[in-house]
């Protein structure tokens, strides 16, 4: 079993397990008309916990804040007790079946997914990441 990582645009795979989108909200950019492409079928439980906090990801996109800074305070974030017994779930499933978080930015390289996985990583060493 794996917890596995994935634009939530790209198309299902068998592998794919149970999808769980934390995104903070299925819109366009300017945050209210819904997002066309992103449907319910897409996704199988939408943990909106396990997205970046409004004024963090606001920081991120709209005033500048470095990859590595928002990297920093939202690992800080998911340290926090409330995301920490959400991880522990997470990690709980993917050990048992395999799950898949997804997020809309196409490419893992600046998305706050891979740090959710790395983060479930470090709480359990045992858990198959992918990140895609």
């Amino acid at each position: 079993m794996s917890l596995k990582t994935k634009a939530i645009k790209k198309s299902k795979s068998p592998d794919d397990g149970l999808r769980i989108s934390i995104m903070s909200r299925h819109t366009l950019n300017d945050g209210i008309t819904p997002d066309k492409e992103i449907t319910v079928d897409l996704y199988d439980a939408w943990w909106k916990e396990l997205a970046p906090p409004d004024k963090l990801i606001g920081s991120y996109y709209k005033r500048g804040l470095s990859w590595n800074d928002f990297a920093e305070e939202f690992n800080v974030y998911l340290q926090s007790a409330s995301v920490s017994d959400l991880l522990a779930k997470l990690i709980d499933l993917a050990k048992a079946k395999n799950v898949t978080i997804l997020c809309v930015e196409d490419k893992p390289d600046y998305c706050h997914r891979k740090l959710v996985a790395h983060r479930c990583a470090e709480l359990d060493g045992s858990l198959e990441i992918i990140i895609e």
